[in-house]
C-alpha cells in the first residue's frame, strides 16, 4: 500500500476555465483521450449525428453544445491521478464556475487566438488571482487565423496584470499551423492529423531546431521570421520560473488546437511536471482566527457542489466532496460541523461525468461523491475531529427574479420536492414572501439562462412543465432588525430566503439606498 505522502504527491486536481466558445470542453475532452479513458473523442456541438462531449452529460448541454454545470472527472495520466473540473464558461452560471474553483490547486485558463482575453476570462482570472491558485494558459484555436502570437502575449500580460511566458511557439497559423516549438529543449514538433475532428491523436516527428529545412508549407522566409521571433523571446521574453508561477508571478503560455490536438499534449504533459500537488489549505477558528490544516492530518474535506439526477436510473443527489487531509476509507465515521451531527458518507464513488465507480479510499487533492442521504450541503466541513471550518464559499446577490408555478397545478408536490433539490445545489435561489411559506416561491438568479435550466430540468427530471413571470426586481438584501417596523419603499417588497431570514427586494439600487436612509435603526446587508 502507498503511503500518504507518496499519494499525495501524484495528486493534480485542476479546474479548466474559459469565456464560452474558447474551446474549454473540447480541451477536457481531449485530456480523457490521451489519458485513455475514451477511444475517440466527441464534439461538444451537439448537432445530429456527432457524438457528444463526455463532460456534458445534461441532455440541455449536448442539444446546446454549451456547459451549464461544472462536471468532475478523475483519472490515471503518466503514473498521476488527474481530478479535473470542467466549469461552464457562460456568465449566467458563474456562481458554479467559482465554487469549483475552490476545489481546484491550479488552473488552465483556454484563450481564443481570434478573440483574445474576453470578459469572462477576465472576471474567472481575477477570482484565481484572490485565492492564489495558479493559472497556466492555453491559446486555443491556433488552426483558425487570429491574433498575432506577439500580439497575444502583450494582451494577455496588459489585460491581466502578469507577466506570461511562452513554453512553446506556434509554427504558422490558421490553415498553415503545423506545431509548436518546444523552447526548453529548442525542438520543432511537426503534427500530422490521423483522424477528422482531431478524434485520434495526431502523429508527432520531432526535429532539432538547426536542423529543420523549408517545406511546402513553410518556406524560408517564413522559417527564418520564426526563427527571429525564437529569438527575440530569447532576448526579451519573461523567464519562467516554477516558484513564481506557484506564486502567482507567471503564467506558463502553451499554444495549439484542442480541435486537431495539435499542441495538447506537451500542455497536459506540462500540467503534470508544473502543477502543484495538493497542500494545506486555509481554515477559520471557533476563536475568529484563521490557520491551516495540514494534508497529513486526519481526513478532512468540504461539500462543494451538488448535483441531483445525474443518471435518471439512480434519481438521487450526489455531494461532491473535495479531500482535504488525510486518508478517506470506505464506510468511515465523519463530524459534519454544521449540525455536530455524526454520520457515514453512503455510497463513494470517483466520477467521470454522469458515469460513476465505487471507490475503497481516496487521498487530498480527490474529488469523489457520495450519495446525499444526510442532508449535506453546499460549503458543509467534514471531517474526523471537528474544531474548524474551511473558508466559506463565495454567495451572489441575485440580479433577477420571477415566479414560477406549474402548468399542472395537480402538480404541487413535484415541483416544491423539485425546486427545493434544485435549489439545494445553487440552480437559484428561492425566496418567498414575508411570513408565508404556502405560496410558491420566487426564484432569484444571476442570469436568464439559470431560469431556463431550471425550466427544463423541472420538466424533464420531475415532469412537470411551468410557466415563469418576470417580477420588476433588480437587487436585494438581508433585514437585521424588526420587519415589522422596517419603513418599505413603494416599490419594494418584504420577503424571506429560504433559510427563512427576512429580506428586502427592491427595484433600483436607488430605492435600497433610500430605505437605508430611511431606516437608521435597520441594517440592510448585501452579504449573510
Amino acid at each position: 500500500m502507498a503511503s500518504l505522502t507518496e499519494e499525495i504527491s501524484r495528486r493534480r486536481t485542476f479546474a479548466i476555465i474559459s469565456h464560452p466558445d474558447a474551446g474549454k470542453t473540447t480541451l477536457t475532452e481531449k485530456l480523457l483521450l490521451y489519458s485513455g479513458m475514451i477511444r475517440t473523442a466527441g464534439m461538444v456541438a451537439g448537432r445530429k449525428g456527432r457524438k457528444a462531449a463526455t463532460s456534458d452529460w445534461m441532455s440541455m448541454e449536448q442539444e446546446r453544445g454549451i456547459s451549464i454545470t461544472a462536471s468532475a472527472m478523475q483519472f490515471e495520466y503518466r503514473g498521476c491521478k488527474i481530478n479535473i473540473l470542467d466549469t461552464p464558461g457562460h456568465q449566467d452560471f458563474s456562481e458554479d464556475t467559482y465554487r469549483t474553483l475552490t476545489a481546484a490547486d491550479s488552473v488552465i485558463m483556454v484563450i481564443d487566438c481570434a478573440k483574445g482575453v474576453e470578459t469572462q476570462t477576465l472576471k474567472l482570472f481575477a477570482a484565481c488571482r484572490l485565492r492564489g491558485i495558479p493559472v497556466l494558459t492555453f491559446v486555443n484555436k491556433m488552426d483558425m487565423y487570429g491574433k498575432s502570437p506577439i500580439d497575444l502575449m502583450e494582451e494577455i500580460e496588459q489585460t491581466l496584470g502578469i507577466p506570461a511566458s511562452p513554453m512553446n511557439w506556434p509554427i504558422g497559423g490558421g490553415k498553415e499551423f503545423q506545431g509548436v516549438v518546444d523552447r526548453r529543449d529548442n525542438c520543432f514538433e511537426f503534427y500530422t492529423r490521423t483522424a477528422a475532428g482531431g478524434a485520434l491523436k495526431p502523429e508527432v516527428t520531432r526535429v532539432p531546431a538547426d536542423q529543420v529545412v523549408p517545406n511546402e508549407r513553410m518556406s524560408a522566409v517564413e522559417l527564418q521570421a520564426l526563427k527571429d521571433e525564437l529569438e527575440l523571446l530569447d532576448i526579451a521574453g519573461n523567464a519562467f520560473n516554477r516558484d513564481d508561477y506557484l506564486n502567482f508571478k507567471v503564467t506558463p503560455v502553451f499554444f495549439g488546437s484542442a480541435f486537431t490536438n495539435f499542441g495538447v499534449e506537451p500542455l497536459f504533459d506540462a500540467l503534470i511536471d508544473l502543477a502543484p500537488c495538493p497542500t494545506s489549505r486555509k481554515a477559520d477558528l471557533p476563536a475568529g482566527s484563521e490557520t491551516k490544516i495540514p494534508v497529513e492530518n486526519d481526513f478532512s474535506g468540504y461539500v462543494f457542489k451538488l448535483q441531483a439526477n445525474m443518471n435518471p436510473k439512480h434519481r438521487d443527489c450526489i455531494a461532491f466532496l473535495r479531500i482535504n487531509s488525510g486518508r478517506y476509507e470506505r464506510d468511515m465515521q465523519v463530524l459534519q460541523h454544521r449540525t455536530g451531527k455524526r454520520l457515514r458518507l453512503a455510497g463513494p464513488q470517483t466520477l467521470l461525468a454522469a458515469e460513476r465507480q465505487s471507490l475503497e479510499e481516496a487521498f487530498p487533492g480527490d474529488v469523489i461523491g457520495v450519495i446525499n442521504t444526510n442532508g449535506l450541503a453546499i460549503g458543509d466541513t467534514i471531517s474526523i475531529k471537528g474544531g474548524f471550518e474551511y473558508k466559506p464559499l463565495p454567495k451572489f446577490q441575485p440580479e433577477l427574479f420571477a415566479r414560477i408555478s406549474p402548468v399542472d397545478l395537480g402538480k404541487r408536490k413535484q415541483i416544491d420536492r423539485g425546486m427545493e433539490q434544485l435549489a439545494a445545489e445553487g440552480t437559484v435561489q428561492l425566496i418567498r414572501e414575508f411570513r408565508d411559506t404556502y405560496s410558491y416561491p420566487y426564484v432569484a438568479a444571476v442570469g436568464r439562462l439559470q431560469f431556463e435550466v431550471l425550466q427544463h430540468r423541472l420538466e424533464e427530471e420531475y415532469g412537470v412543465p411551468t410557466k415563469l413571470e418576470m417580477l420588476p426586481f433588480s437587487c436585494s438584501c438581508w433585514l437585521i432588525g424588526q420587519p415589522d417596523t422596517f419603513k418599505l419603499p413603494f416599490g419594494a417588497k418584504l420577503a424571506q430566503d429560504n433559510a427563512e431570514r427576512p429580506m428586502v427586494l427592491f427595484s433600483s439600487t436607488w430605492e435600497k439606498d433610500y430605505a437605508r436612509r430611511e431606516n437608521p435603526d435597520h441594517q440592510l446587508l448585501d452579504h449573510a
